[in-house]
């Protein structure tokens, strides 16, 4: 029973001084995210493409990974943004099972949340380095939003956090677009009321300070699919769904309607090849009706190295320990294949 105290945290000053960003990756920066905003706005037409691993395992294989979707992000720069997901924190279920580099930073050693700390932020600043594409997380944790915040350009919030008011207050505070996504039950209220907290001034807690927030104008949709009451998994990505959220967000007056289609989860019933088929649907869908064209800004999408996913006992270069992944064979050519319905 009780809390027991292991060791105190490096502070995010201590972290990013250990881990600096340099004034070229600043600009970079700056430059992608005014680009996203421009695109979630609706000022810039281009598709937004959130793609990687479920979950961000190993810095080699990531760094690999990466550094492919930079190649192919030359090829479609004129229609696709592409944004590397590099998920450092993996929500789970039950609470059991690998929680993320931030909790493990060596999948085969013990947790380790100091060592991760610097992991995570390690990553990302190589990434960038690497391949000068910024990248998303997901804020599993109010509190580790400092550690990252002057390297991101998109955070999400997860489906069992989108009701939690503290991340909900937190995202009001990003200076980058935050996706709230739909919660597990698929009411959409809730991630609208979300959408609306994140987008409205608060004050409140965080890390030991009173403090005030702005709001986030950009912050938005991302539909993933739900379960029902018998457990099962349904889509909401279809025309219907698109055009009945479409009617919500207006009715609501929010700002910069824009919603994000996840192609796996609950949507595929995370049937990681069934992420091709979606992903061409919501085009399809977008290419019918010009209110979805405007609503819909991008896709996101669970690809890896590898295909499909494998425990960590038998863990292989590149392959999913978590969710299943789309292989990077078949992600290479799905993405030149959306470029050409654009």
């Amino acid at each position: 029973m009780g809390i027991n105290y292991i060791e105190k945290l490096s502070s995010p000053e201590e972290i990013k001084k250990k881990y600096p960003v340099t004034a070229e990756m600043q600009k970079l920066k700056e430059k992608r995210d005014l680009e996203i905003k421009n695109i979630l706005s609706g000022k810039s037409e281009k598709f937004l493409l959130i793609i990687g691993p479920c979950s961000a395992d190993c810095e080699e294989s990531v760094l690999d990974y990466t550094k492919r979707l930079a190649k192919i992000q030359q090829k479609v720069s004129d229609k696709i943004f592409i944004i590397p997901r590099v998920y450092t924190n993996k929500p789970r279920t039950t609470g059991t099972g690998y929680k993320g580099m931030f909790h493990q930073p060596n999948v085969l050693g013990k947790e380790d949340m100091k060592n991760g700390l610097e992991a995570i932020r390690k990553l990302h600043i190589d990434v960038v380095k690497e391949t000068g594409l910024t990248c998303a997380d997901e804020m599993l944790y109010p509190e580790n939003y400092e550690y990252l915040s002057d390297i991101l350009s998109y955070v999400a919030i997860g489906a069992r956090s989108v009701e939690d008011q503290h991340h909900r207050m937190t995202a009001s505070g990003f200076d980058m677009p935050a996706g709230m996504k739909n919660p597990t039950s698929g009411d959409i209220s809730v991630m609208l009321n979300s959408i609306m907290a994140a987008q409205s001034s608060h004050k409140f807690i965080y890390r030991g300070w009173e403090v005030q927030t702005t709001g986030n104008e950009y912050a938005h949709a991302i539909l993933r699919g739900y379960v029902n009451n018998q457990g099962k998994a349904l889509p909401n990505y279809h025309y219907e769904d698109l055009v009945s959220l479409n009617y919500e967000y207006i009715k609501k007056g929010l700002s910069h309607p824009s919603v994000i289609i996840d192609t796996n989860h609950s949507n595929s019933g995370k049937k990681y090849e069934e992420q091709i088929r979606i992903s061409k649907e919501v085009l399809n869908s977008r290419n019918k009706s010009n209110d979805i064209k405007k609503l819909v800004k991008g896709l996101m999408i669970e690809s890896y190295i590898e295909d499909g996913s494998c425990t960590i006992k038998d863990k292989i270069y590149g392959k999913s320990i978590t969710d299943p992944c789309l292989g990077w064979e078949k992600t290479e050519k799905l993405i030149l294949e959306l470029n050409q319905m654009l």
